[in-house]
This record gives C-alpha cells, sequence and structure tokens, in this order.
C-alpha cells in the first residue's frame, strides 16, 4: 500500500517528499548499493517531489550510465536516484534510510542480484 513520506540528507540540505509502497523494498549487491547498504523502494517519479536542495546535489553514474545517484554535496547522503523502468517509464529510487518514521530493519526485502547484471 503507497503512503506520503517525508525524507531527505542528514544535514537538511536536501529535503523531499514520496509516495511509495514500502512492501516492495529491495536491497541489491551491486558495486554501489552493498558498500552503501541501501534498502530502495520504487516509485513513479510523478509521485517524487524534490522539495529542497537541487542546486546541492551531485551526481554519479557507473557500469550503464542509466541511473542518476543522487547525493548532497555538504553530507554525502544518497537519498534518492532517478533511472528508468524496462518500459520507459521515469521513476524515483527512494533510500528508504533517508524516509522520516520509517526503520528499515522492520521491512522483509527482496534481495537482487545486481552485481551479476
Amino acid at each position: 500500500m503507497e503512503k506520503h513520506f517525508s525524507g531527505g540528507c542528514q544535514c537538511g540540505a536536501v529535503v523531499y517528499e514520496v509516495l511509495v509502497d514500502l512492501d516492495q523494498v529491495i536491497t541489491c549487491n551491486c558495486s554501489r548499493c552493498q558498500p552503501l547498504g541501501v534498502v530502495l523502494a520504487f516509485a513513479p517519479r510523478n509521485d517524487f517531489t524534490l522539495n529542497r536542495g537541487a542546486e546541492n546535489l551531485t551526481e554519479f553514474r557507473f557500469n550503464k550510465k542509466e541511473i542518476a545517484h543522487l547525493f548532497c554535496k555538504t553530507c554525502g547522503i544518497q537519498s534518492f536516484s532517478y533511472g528508468r523502468m524496462p518500459d520507459g517509464a521515469e521513476i524515483a529510487a527512494i533510500n528508504v534510510n533517508t524516509l522520516q518514521g520509517v526503520d528499515p530493519r522492520n521491512l522483509r526485502p527482496t534481495h537482487v542480484d545486481g552485481r551479476s547484471m
């Protein structure tokens, strides 16, 4: 079930809101996600609003360079990324660790073998 959440980086420079379903979260063992320890949830891009901090974001792309991994220039936290589904639909990949009032340890993520993709 989709719910509305607020989130952002550690220092507060980046703040967002998102309507997202936390029943479908994942973990990934790719070279980026595993070291960061992210738990990810995905939302249509039009269900995501960046309220503050666009000017404080920097971008990192790797591998196929299809996902814009965005992180705060001040504190380094990656709160979300932008990408596309195979059908071309724009999405926001939310780092659930950055959602207010959510403890990702209480969720049951599905593991994705991103290292083999």
